[in-house]
């Protein structure tokens, strides 16, 4: 008699078909819209996340993050989301139209740069691998307080990420100890004012914070001065950043130019071959050894 109700019970749900089944089986919670206005932010996020969230990228491919402004529509699509990590620091003005979203929404906000020390009015704290380290474990926080199931996931994902990050700020220190010259040339904007304070490098570049401020012909030739001083060995060039002016300083100053990435507005191609934040710091500090003469 019990295996004949087994046999029956059996029967019902192979009759109603994947319904049924779907009713036998466990409901799995419905994973977390997160969206990161930056791409380490996305990186980070998805480290920390691991399987429990949907992690997107809200800056276009390729765009500049310093001049894009979304549009009406975006802003209302990424208020769909239950989290969205914006780096602060006057990088995005328009996440203030986002914080003044209307009482209906549960977006949560994080400003990745609130609280950590900052140098001066620069945005690019993803560089400094101290810091950064500090921005996982605050996405670990609002990730947790957003889905408290997963704390324990999280908790083990931001400390192996975290072991992570450090492991690669040593072999920065390592790799830079002993350099030619500790004066980094930039031929675009000065976003790596974190990454030369922590290495002992002096930052020297053509344009300021932000891509769309022009240098001057007097700061020019302030800068061509420094590098012959320096005896600096190379210039180091964005792909976002128009290359004419770097190239014109590398021909003055009789250097070479290396690339360089912040790791924002990677184009379509770079975002799908997969490379991840750790792969283009990498490529970054093969970049530096060349260019500085480290040994």
């Amino acid at each position: 008699m019990r295996k004949l109700g087994l046999a029956i019970g059996w029967a019902v749900v192979w009759a109603l078909g994947p319904a049924a089944i779907s009713l036998v089986a466990e409901e799995r919670p419905a994973p977390l819209r997160v969206v990161a206005s930056i791409f380490p932010l996305k990186e980070f996020a998805q480290a920390v996340a691991g399987e429990r969230a949907e992690v997107s990228l809200f800056l276009p491919p390729g765009a500049e993050i310093h001049n894009w402004q979304p549009t009406p529509r975006q802003i209302i699509n990424l208020r769909k989301a239950d989290v969205f990590i914006y780096v602060g620091a006057r990088l995005e003005p328009w996440a203030d139209e986002v914080a003044r979203s209307d009482g209906g929404t549960v977006l949560r906000l994080l400003e990745a740069s609130r609280g950590l020390k900052l140098i001066g009015n620069d945005p690019h704290v993803w560089l400094d691998f101290e810091l950064a380290c500090a921005i996982v474990e605050k996405i670990r926080v609002v990730l947790s307080e957003t889905d408290p199931e997963g704390a324990g996931l999280f908790n083990k994902n931001a400390k192996a990420y975290t072991e992570t990050l450090l492991a690669m700020d040593r072999k920065y220190r390592q790799s830079l100890a002993s350099c030619g010259t500790r004066t980094l040339v930039i031929g675009g904007h000065a976003a790596f004012g974190y990454l030369a304070a922590r290495y002992g490098l002096t930052q020297v570049a053509l344009y300021g914070l932000s891509p769309d401020s022009e240098p001057t012909p007097r700061h020019l030739i302030e800068v061509v001065r420094r590098i012959k001083e320096a005896k600096a060995r190379a210039v180091f060039s964005e792909a976002t950043v128009n290359p004419k002016l770097a190239r014109l300083l590398a021909e003055e100053a009789d250097a070479q130019i290396l690339p360089l990435s912040d790791g924002v507005g990677l184009t379509a191609d770079e975002l799908a071959s997969q490379q991840s934040f750790l792969d283009i710091m990498a490529a970054n500090l093969k970049s530096l050894i060349h260019g500085l003469g480290c040994r």
